[in-house]
């Protein structure tokens, strides 16, 4: 074939298949406008005092989604008031924050989803050893540090308090958390501080193994649990600390609530899994106060559970996520509603094509049939010998036109069978002229 025919063949291929390929983009085009749109690249996680339990997990949160390509700033914060005045702000200021449990009563706008509970946090209440300390009512008049403002810790501890009579003089309140009640309480600057955080925290140890430091132990835990539905009783048992030195020297007793995760409504869905994902390799493996994979749990939350964390709490990730890396399973699940039009509108055009392309083509050599036909002694009825000469010469005529005619290698024998015809009824012609 040469190079005009393969051109002319290439051309037909377009005008055919090429209407078809528009149709199907359109379908695409129209449909991509209900795709969910493409999770962010970069999301903002509120935690914590960066000495806390919170910071140092925002960080192992914040490695697990570099490996997945995904920017998670860790945001250090006074703790979860201020986490959910961050979450519920109208500048979107985080997109995820940790929760102490039973602050969920703070939040205002109804917007906030929990992804699940992480581990219980005991509410670790520490006194100078010097300090006479049997049941909270035993500290009225004492300098209790009690969590600094927008901390969980403080809405806890001031709970407590009030219900023992002692947040109110002559009881000293002092803002005060973390670190800095540590150092305020190993100073002898206040006679007792309340932290809440996981036991791993550095400040807790640190206290844990303070030979001025003493641990409450909470011997009415069960009225606790009983008035605040939130907290659980927990035991810290005797040397598990450390054995060589006996820390605790003693089974203590602690009221715990649960730690968790929360976003706002809105939050991107695909990210939800990502989110469990990361909490299952890091919460799963238990700790003092969790068994093996007992978190993250559906349990112990404050708020709604998402839907999407409903579905991976009952079936784990979706299957994408299981053989995929997020950015590929997200694609083929946000492209997934496109496989309709695909379906819909590609396969059945693309199975039509063939036949029209081949319709196409062969009515280039068909359609000089009806001419043959105008010049065939056995059809035209009021054929007379007279016209022989002018029939041979419309046959002429034709002979040439198709001459011209191109079709693919494929076609080549439609149209030899044309030239065939050409040449036997040009004979036929000739020989009826000759027999009159």
């Amino acid at each position: 074939m040469s190079r005009r025919d393969r051109d002319r063949s290439t051309w037909e291929y377009i005008k055919v298949y090429g209407p078809a390929i528009l149709l199907t983009a359109l379908g695409f085009v129209v449909t991509y406008q209900f795709v969910d749109p493409a999770p962010p690249k970069k999301i903002v996680m509120a935690t914590g005092m960066k000495e806390g339990a919170y910071y140092a997990y925002g960080k192992a949160y914040s490695d697990i989604f570099a490996r997945e390509g995904v920017t998670l700033e860790v945001k250090s914060t006074a703790g979860s008031v201020e986490n959910i005045k961050l979450l519920e702000a109208k500048s979107a200021a985080v997109d995820i924050a940790f929760l102490q449990g039973g602050t969920g009563t703070l939040a205002t706008s109804g917007n906030l989803v929990s992804l699940g509970s992480l581990y219980f946090e005991p509410l670790w209440f520490f006194y100078r050893q010097e300090t006479e300390v049997d049941l909270p009512p035993n500290l009225r008049g004492k300098r209790i540090a009690v969590g600094g403002e927008g901390s969980g810790t403080r809405v806890l501890v001031m709970k407590i308090l009030e219900l023992n009579g002692l947040a109110s003089p002559p009881t000293v309140i002092v803002s005060a958390g973390g670190e800095k009640a540590a150092r305020m309480l190993l100073a002898g600057e206040v006679d007792a501080a309340s932290l809440v955080t996981s036991s791993s925290s550095s400040v807790v140890q640190m206290l844990l193994r303070s030979k001025k430091i003493r641990l409450l132990s909470a011997s009415r835990a069960e009225a606790y649990t009983t008035r605040f539905r939130f907290l659980h009783r927990v035991k810290l048992p005797e040397g598990v600390i450390d054995l060589r030195n006996n820390i605790p020297s003693e089974d203590i007793t602690l009221l715990a609530p649960a730690a968790q995760l929360v976003v706002r409504k809105d939050f991107h869905p695909a990210l939800i899994d990502l989110v469990l994902q990361a909490a299952t390799e890091i919460h799963s493996a238990g700790g003092l106060f969790e068994g093996p994979n007992e978190f993250p749990s559906p349990q112990y939350l404050d708020f709604t559970l998402s839907k999407e964390a409903q579905r991976f709490y009952k079936s784990g990730p979706p299957f994408l996520r299981r053989h995929l890396p997020f950015w590929a399973a997200t694609l083929v699940d946000r492209l997934k509603i496109m496989l309709l039009p695909f379906l819909a509108l590609l396969f059945p055009l693309f199975k039509l094509m063939p036949p029209i392309y081949r319709w196409r083509i062969r009515s280039r050599i068909y359609r000089w049939y009806a001419e043959l036909e105008a010049v065939d002694p056995r059809i035209q009825k009021n054929y007379a010998v007279e016209q022989t000469a002018e029939y041979l010469a419309e046959l002429d005529r034709i002979e040439d036109m198709v001459s011209t005619v191109s079709v693919p290698l494929s076609f080549s024998q439609e149209l030899y069978d044309l030239r065939l015809h050409i040449e036997m009824l040009r004979a036929e012609l000739l020989n009826t002229a000759g027999r009159e």
